[in-house]
């Protein structure tokens, strides 16, 4: 039924172990270039957003992540309190906050957009 000759392979160990390293070789290659391309310069951007949300103050112009502009009067441990407008004040998270801006810098420093 089945006739189909089977053809014995050369048992040669080492040629295959090589084999199969230069075969992950372009895989490697490829996370290689993914970590320094993508992965390193994430880490980077999360960690000095992550600084720049730990270091706001009193004063400070702050963008919330709904895109509301206000200016913080309170600062706690995980919350900010903003001021939205006069007598408008609301709550928000340390964490939901997109970028803080300094009243006192000059216009130049303020914008993160580089």
């Amino acid at each position: 039924m089945f006739s189909s000759p089977a053809y014995a392979q050369a048992a040669t160990g080492q040629a295959s172990a090589g084999n199969a390293f230069l075969q992950f070789l372009p895989l490697i290659f490829i996370f290689v270039i993914f970590y320094f391309l993508l992965i390193r310069p994430q880490q980077k951007r999360v960690k000095e957003h992550r600084a720049m949300i730990d270091a706001v103050k009193k004063g400070d112009t702050v963008v919330t992540g709904g895109g509301l502009i206000g200016k913080v009067t309170k600062v706690g441990d995980f919350d900010v309190e903003v001021e939205l407008a006069p007598n408008v004040k609301v709550k928000a998270l340390k964490s939901t906050l997109s970028d803080v801006k300094n009243p006192g810098a000059p216009a130049a420093a303020n914008d993160t957009a580089k």
